[in-house]
């Protein structure tokens, strides 16, 4: 299982004051080079993959308040618990705490997926995405720092192993979004299927994701069908979307 398959972010939001606006204006200025990871940016991977997945909690907490099965409850509980007992503190309280538990709900899928991620494949990027020919992992740099990434892993099926190529952990720290380098990166691994022969790039997303949705359409990937993570996922009825890139063999001479 690797949620990270696509995961691309939320649109950065415009700063409201000219000030803001100044340092949007700098950053979109300054040079962005991507290339391959070294053990040196371990520090800065993880931190960007960390808040690329915090990012997506109020996006599940705010679906989750849109589903009846969700809000029913919510607002039924506590109202019932005033009928009976008459105390708006008590209904209060029962609200808060059950807001509370809905947050947790939705924070708990992405956690969990970084806690695998982390005792798998990003364990030790290195001996993951560099040990054999026909995987890597990229890094995009900005004074120093690391500000986006992805990676790339022949697919896990046996059959599929030299034909499939799965894109995994697309990132874009959010004060460098739209400035076109998560399509930068989606076309570095796209590159890097065709030198090395694939046929196809696999990657997964999430519904809750429109951005990454659009990015992969746009960039010609086919949707092939819908699925779910996990248990937690279907719980909480978000769907896993696999997209499929096939790509042009050269003609023979």
């Amino acid at each position: 299982m690797s949620l990270g398959q696509g995961l691309h972010g939320l649109q950065a939001s415009v700063p409201g004051s000219g000030e803001g606006r100044a340092a949007s204006r700098s950053l979109a200025m300054a040079p962005h080079r991507i290339r391959r990871y070294q053990e040196s940016d371990r520090e800065g991977v993880l931190d960007l993959f960390w808040k690329g997945l915090d990012e997506y909690t109020s996006p599940t907490f705010h679906y989750l308040l849109r589903l009846p099965r969700v809000l029913v409850p919510l607002l039924g509980g506590p109202l019932a618990l005033l009928l009976v007992s008459g105390s708006w503190v008590l209904a209060l309280v029962t609200c808060l705490t059950l807001l509370a538990a809905l947050r947790f709900i939705a924070k708990y899928p992405w956690t969990s997926f970084g806690v695998i991620t982390l005792n798998t494949d990003m364990s030790d990027i290195t001996q993951t995405y560099f040990s054999e020919r026909g995987s890597c992992f990229w890094v995009v740099e900005c004074e120093g720092q690391v500000v986006g990434m992805v990676g790339c892993l022949p697919a896990e099926e046996s059959a599929l192993h030299r034909k499939r190529l799965q894109l995994l952990h697309l990132f874009v720290a959010l004060e460098h979004r739209g400035q076109g380098m998560a399509k930068a990166l989606t076309r570095t691994v796209l590159q890097f299927a065709r030198d090395q022969g694939y046929q196809e790039v696999a990657l997964s997303t999430s519904r809750l994701q429109p951005s990454a949705l659009g990015l992969y359409q746009g960039l010609g990937f086919q949707e092939t069908h819908e699925f779910y993570y996990s248990w937690i996922w279907r719980l909480i009825a978000v769907p896993g979307v696999y997209f499929l890139y096939r790509l042009r063999q050269p003609r023979g001479p």
